[in-house]
C-alpha cells in the first residue's frame, strides 16, 4: 500500500478499519459545538456509553445488599480481581494466571521491585530510558537509595543519539552488554510516553536474561495500545494503568502481571497482604498457598500457631 498525505486517502483507510464501529461505543466531549477529534489516550482514554449501566448496578447491589455484596452481588466484590484476567491476559499476550488488576500503576510498580530489584555488591545497575515517565524515575530512584545506593552509580538511563528521537534497539542491547557484569534490572516503558517510541520487548527481555538481569515494563502507554507478548517473550514482570488505552477512568484500578515461572519461586521475596493466604474471605487459620503472593508459606507450615 502506498500511503498519500490527503484526507481523502485517511477516510478511506478509515472506511476500511476493521475496528471502526467501536467508535459509536464510546462518549466524544463536545467543545464549540463541534464534537472533537479525541487524540489524548495516552492520558485518558475516552468513556464508554456503558459505564453508567455498570456503575448504577453496582450501586444498586451495594444499596440492597450491603457486605453481602461481597458473594451476592451480581459480580461479587470479593472476586472483583478475577473478573478480567482473561480480557487482560489476551491484551497483554499472558496467562490469566500471570495477571491481576490491583493498585495503582506507581504502587505495583515498587511490589515489583521489592521482589526483582535485589541488588548486591556486583549486581546492582538498573538500565532504563532517558526520560521515562516522571513517576517511574522517581520509583527507581528510591528503590535504589531504600538498598542504601546512589543514583548517580546505580542508574542507566540511555539517550537517543544526537540528533535522533527514539532510542536504536542496538544502543540498548550493547548498553546491557556492557554493564551485563553489575546489572540487576532492565526496565523500560512498552511504549515511550513522549516519543511515542515501541521497545522491542523480545530482544531487550533476552539480552537482559543473557546479562544475567531481570526484565520489567512499564506498559501504560503500550496496554491496550500496541500487541504485547509477555509470556512468549518471557519478560519477568510489567505493570500499567487503567486510565489510557483501557479506557476505565481517572482513579482506576491498574494491573500488573508476573511469570508464570516465578510463582512458586519462594527464594523470591515478596510483600504478602490479602491472598498471602488461603483465598478465602475468613478469620480462620491461615494456611500456605503456593502462589506468588505467599511469601511466609513455609513459616506457616512448620509453625502449628498458624
Amino acid at each position: 500500500m502506498k500511503f498519500e498525505n490527503s484526507l481523502s486517502f485517511a477516510k478511506g483507510l478509515d472506511k476500511k478499519d476493521p475496528l471502526r464501529k467501536f467508535k459509536s461505543e464510546f462518549h466524544f466531549p463536545v467543545i464549540n459545538g463541534q464534537t472533537s477529534l479525541y487524540l489524548c489516550g495516552n492520558s485518558l482514554g475516552l468513556q464508554p456509553k456503558d459505564v453508567k449501566k455498570f456503575i448504577a448496578e453496582e450501586l444498586s447491589d451495594w444499596a440492597s445488599l450491603g457486605v453481602e455484596g461481597h458473594f451476592h452481588a451480581k459480580r461479587p466484590w470479593l472476586y472483583y480481581h478475577k473478573f478480567g484476567k482473561k480480557a487482560l491476559a489476551s491484551i497483554l499476550g499472558a496467562k490469566p494466571s500471570e495477571v491481576v488488576a490491583m493498585n495503582h500503576l506507581t504502587v505495583n510498580l515498587h511490589l515489583m521491585m521489592t521482589s526483582f530489584y535485589r541488588p548486591t555488591q556486583e549486581r546492582f545497575k538498573i538500565i532504563t530510558e532517558a526520560g521515562a515517565f516522571s513517576s517511574d524515575q522517581y520509583a527507581f530512584e528510591s528503590q535504589i537509595k531504600l538498598h542504601r545506593l546512589d543514583p548517580n552509580d546505580a542508574l542507566i538511563e540511555l539517550s537517543p543519539r544526537e540528533g535522533e528521537y527514539s532510542l536504536r534497539t542496538e544502543d540498548i542491547l550493547d548498553a546491557i552488554n556492557e554493564h551485563a557484569s553489575q546489572l540487576a534490572l532492565v526496565i523500560f516503558g512498552g511504549v515511550q510516553y513522549y516519543s511515542g517510541q515501541l521497545f522491542d520487548i523480545k530482544k531487550i527481555t533476552s539480552a537482559a536474561h543473557k546479562a544475567g538481569a531481570y526484565a520489567g515494563f512499564d506498559l501504560a502507554h503500550a496496554a491496550g495500545n500496541v500487541p504485547v507478548d509477555l509470556h512468549k517473550n518471557e519478560v519477568d514482570f510489567a505493570v500499567w494503568c487503567g486510565y489510557k488505552y483501557l479506557n476505565s477512568g481517572p482513579g482506576s484500578v491498574a494491573g500488573a502481571f508476573v511469570h508464570e515461572r516465578h510463582a512458586k519461586n519462594t527464594n523470591l521475596p515478596r510483600l504478602a497482604g490479602w491472598w498471602g493466604h488461603e483465598e478465602k474471605f475468613s478469620c480462620a487459620k491461615w494456611r500456605g498457598s503456593p502462589g506468588f503472593v505467599s511469601s511466609f508459606r513455609k513459616s506457616r507450615n512448620e509453625d502449628p500457631s498458624w
